[in-house]
């Protein structure tokens, strides 16, 4: 479910320094994160989105959400924008 969620989105933003600068401008509307990602690269993001009230999903795997992002290399976090 949450992989077609993140397929579905129009824009994204991938990586936790990109996501990052798309929660702080407003413009992530759910952000995606590997249930496997190193907690240091994600807890700035988690936290981030629960400061700001944005959903966040989860997915099983770096790889599964890198694949979704239509990326050959796993990826922690991903944010999908608003137009």
């Amino acid at each position: 479910m949450s992989y077609e969620k993140v397929k579905q989105a129009n824009r994204l933003s991938i990586g936790t320094k990109q996501t990052a600068k798309m929660i702080e401008s407003g413009k992530a509307i759910e952000v995606f994160v590997a249930e496997d990602a190193d907690p240091k690269l994600t807890a700035k993001i988690v936290s981030l989105c629960q400061k700001q009230g944005i959903p966040i999903t989860y997915l099983d795997s770096m790889k599964q959400l890198g694949k979704a992002c239509g990326i050959e290399v796993g990826a922690a976090v991903a944010a999908a924008l608003n137009e």
